[in-house]
Formats: structure tokens, sequence, C-alpha cells
């Protein structure tokens, strides 16, 4: 089985403009996206930014949510995600990515900052029900991009990584799955 990586997942984690991200040209975003590739300068730039996404939602949800569930699952969020970005720091310092890569630090990109600003703007069923989705979709794009960068990517340090934090990642896009059946509305 192939996993496809969209163009406009691929887009809107390494935090490209919406209007390539939106694009229906396999090439809008250049020659590192394709359908099972993703270059180490694509997943590099992806990885931390949408690791602090998952760190900065699941802090609003343990503050936020009212739902036992929800708070145990945004814990173990901050947790792993917390790990990963120390694993990710690791496989960058044995990479062979630029040094210019290596400096960038994770920082939310404007859906990113949109997507918070939704989320501390909600309350009650409509703020587990938001950041569930959030948690969903985030996942799916991860897990997607993990797998495609395990398979085919050209840095032996950071496939590594990614093939040593995708079984997580799927484990957290399974329960993610789990609370959206729990608090459907």
């Amino acid at each position: 089985m192939r996993t496809l990586l969209t163009v406009a997942a691929v887009a809107l984690l390494a935090g490209a403009p919406a209007a390539l991200a939106q694009s229906n040209e396999p090439d809008a975003v250049g020659p590192m996206v394709t359908e099972d590739k993703v270059d180490t300068q694509t997943f590099v730039a992806a990885v931390p930014n949408a690791n602090e996404f998952e760190i900065q939602s699941s802090k609003l949800a343990e503050e936020k949510s009212a739902s036992a569930d929800v708070k145990a699952f945004a814990k173990q969020m901050i947790a792993d995600h917390t790990k990963v970005a120390e694993d990710f720091k690791g496989a960058l310092s044995q990479g062979q990515t630029t040094a210019s890569v290596k400096s960038a630090g994770p920082s939310l990109q404007p859906k990113e900052q949109q997507l918070l600003g939704e989320l501390k703007g909600a309350s009650g069923k409509d703020f587990d029900q938001q950041y569930i989705k959030m948690q969903n979709d985030a996942h799916k794009d991860a897990v997607a991009l993990f797998s495609t960068y395990a398979k085919s990517g050209d840095d032996p340090a950071m496939k590594e990584f990614a093939k040593k934090t995708l079984p997580a990642l799927k484990m957290h896009e399974k329960h993610a799955k789990e609370l959206a059946v729990a608090h459907q509305g």
C-alpha cells in the first residue's frame, strides 16, 4: 500500500502560503513533494512547527477542557511531543541537513496561529470537539508525512527518527479517532 501525501498537507505542515497549499497543480510547492517522496528540507521544516502546535493546543486542552478523557489525551500529547522535539534535535545533530535548517526553531505558522486562536475562543463541548478535530487532522497529516519520509527520506538520521516516531503518531491518531467517537455531538 502506497502512502499518498497530498501537496496541500505538506505545504500546510511546512508553512507554505495558503495559495500554494490550495493549488491543484502537482508541482505547486516545487520539486520537494511528490506522491511518494518528501525531501529532507520539507520534512525538517514541517516537524518542529507541527510538534509545537501539538504541544500548545494540548496545553490549552489541559486548561480548558472539562472532560477527563480529553485532558488525559492532552497530557499525553504534551509528554510525547516534548519527547519528539528532543529526539528531533538529536536527529538533526546527527543528520546531513544544512546549518540554516538546523538553526530554525519551532514557530507557529499563520494557519496554526489561527487554529489556536479558534481554540482559545471556544469553551465547553465546542472546545472539546474543535480540539479533537484538530488532533485528528494533525495526526492524519503527521502519519502521512512521517510514513512517506521513513520510506523515501535521504538523510539517514532523519529517516531513522521518522521510523522510530511513527508508531507513537499512529497511536495518537487512533486515540484521537476514539475521542471523536466518544465526543460526537
